[in-house]
């Protein structure tokens, strides 16, 4: 779970920081373009005005029809938006189907000096602006569509995803639709500024709707795919690593076996030999000396003696170097303070792999103090008791496997307990159960439960196969003595 935690949180990162600046380069684009094309409206309205000035101050004559008056001068070649221009004398009415608003437009630029627009079909995208003049006034008919400038526009019209329009109070006109969804709810960005064009103030619009195809997808999946491969690299290296330290203890608890039991069987041969060779050599010696006082064939069973002496040494010679090897006297076990619940899991840890199959129950009161002993000898000894109960399970389906490990306190003493649901031990073992190469397997040597015993005198302590209904199997308990400090409960 936690491998898939980082993974989540690499790959979330890596992918919101790719988003994020995916996101800032459209932003910076937008906020540009918004720019240009607020500034190439504002230039062609404020052309407007340019030109509405400077008919007013040349003051040429026009025709009645505005419409010619637009296509008969160079402006429909300059400005393809000028739909019309209309000349109005004191005695004369402005075109008739221009909006009646015109002659009242007229008096507000000859108060103001500048030009006054009628916005009123703007929705149909045509725009009316009129500058009063000295003996005429003029007007200009605009196809504010047509003010696009196409050829600098910054947006694509066929292909951009910005929804841009025009607005005068509630009267709005579309210049461009943008992407189908550009105008619903939702994450966009928007931009509204006022054209800067003094005689037609409107409001351009322009929104940008955000929507998830814009995200970097391939980078993103790409990166979550390099994260998966980095910690799955590093999920492998941390698994071979913690496997090489498991197996460099588990080699390390089984050479320290291997020593105790050699050390075991050291000292069970020397006890059975020793005793026997040394009879067998002193009888020899009183054999050759009383044959050294007889006659009959003296030579021959001096020599037969002899032999049988020289075997005798040699015999006892070697049980000596065995037994000198391993008792090794000139190491002295370390003690210090020591956590029983550590080095269980210690144990449990080592043997992880056949654990798989079983459940296992801890079962601890309240937090025990420390005892004060060897902690690899109380190592070995957890060892050999989980091996057992592993080793007496094996007939067991896996799902119906149980062993629980039990810790509690009397007085100046704490007790482990360890137990499985195996068959447990047969009465007639039970008796002979802690003597030496006492086995219930065909292929043990039976000398682990007398070397966790021996430990376990060591340390102070004891360990006694007892009864315990929590489980049907066999329950050994480990009995160990709590330092003066802790000796109080």
């Amino acid at each position: 779970m936690g491998w898939l935690l980082a993974w989540i949180i690499a790959a979330g990162g890596g992918a919101g920081w790719l988003a994020q600046q995916r996101l800032q380069a459209l932003n910076e684009g937008f906020q540009t373009n918004a720019r240009i094309a607020h500034r190439l409206l504002s230039q062609q309205l404020v052309q407007h005005d340019a030109i509405l000035a400077t008919l007013a101050l040349l003051q040429p004559q026009l025709s009645p029809d505005a419409g010619a008056n637009a296509t008969a001068s160079d402006l429909a070649r300059l400005y393809p938006q000028i739909l019309g221009i209309a000349q109005r004398r004191a005695d004369q009415p402005w075109p008739a189907h221009w909006p009646s608003t015109l002659d009242a437009l007229e008096q507000q630029s000859r108060r103001s000096g500048h030009a006054h627009m009628d916005a009123s079909r703007l929705a149909a995208g045509t725009l009316f602006v009129v500058q009063a003049g000295q003996p005429a006034s003029y007007a200009l008919a605009l196809d504010l569509r047509a003010a696009v400038p196409t050829e600098e526009w910054p947006y694509p019209p066929s292909h951009s995803p910005v929804r841009i329009w025009l607005t005068q109070g509630d009267t709005q006109l579309l210049l461009q639709p943008g992407a189908p969804e550009a105008d619903a709810p939702g994450w966009a960005w928007t931009q509204t500024k006022t054209l800067a064009s003094p005689s037609q103030v409107l409001d351009l619009h322009e929104r940008y709707k955000l929507h998830p195809r814009l995200l970097p997808w391939g980078p993103m999946l790409a990166w979550a795919l390099v994260c998966a491969l980095g910690l799955a690299g590093l999920r492998a290296a941390w698994q071979q690593r913690t496997a090489r330290l498991r197996a460099e203890q588990l080699l390390q608890h089984g050479h320290v076996a291997r020593l105790n039991t050699l050390g075991e069987l050291a000292a069970g041969l020397a006890h059975e030999l020793n005793q026997p060779l040394t009879a067998i050599l002193s009888s020899s010696q009183a054999a050759r000396r009383l044959l050294d006082d007889r006659e009959p064939d003296v030579d021959a069973a001096r020599q037969a003696m002899g032999q049988a002496a020289e075997q005798a040494k040699r015999a006892s010679a070697v049980v000596g170097r065995l037994r000198r090897l391993v008792e090794r006297p000139d190491t002295v076990a370390a003690t210090q303070a020591v956590a029983l619940q550590t080095l269980v899991n210690d144990a449990l840890h080592l043997l992880e792999p056949e654990l798989r199959q079983v459940q296992v129950l801890q079962t601890v009161p309240a937090p025990l103090p420390p005892v004060h002993s060897d902690p690899i000898a109380l190592q070995q000894i957890l060892h050999n008791l989980l091996l057992n109960a592993l080793q007496a399970m094996e007939a067991l389906p896996p799902a119906e496997r149980r062993l629980e490990i039990a810790q509690t306190r009397t007085g100046a003493w704490v007790q482990l307990c360890v137990q499985d649901n195996g068959p447990g031990i047969a009465p007639e073992v039970r008796d002979r159960l802690f003597t030496p190469f006492a086995t219930t397997r065909s292929q043990g040597l039976g000398l682990g439960l007398t070397l966790s015993e021996n430990l376990a005198e060591s340390l102070g302590g004891h360990l006694r196969l007892i009864e315990r209904p929590a489980l049907r199997g066999a329950c050994f308990e480990l009995t160990l003595p709590l330092p003066a400090e802790h000796a109080q409960p």
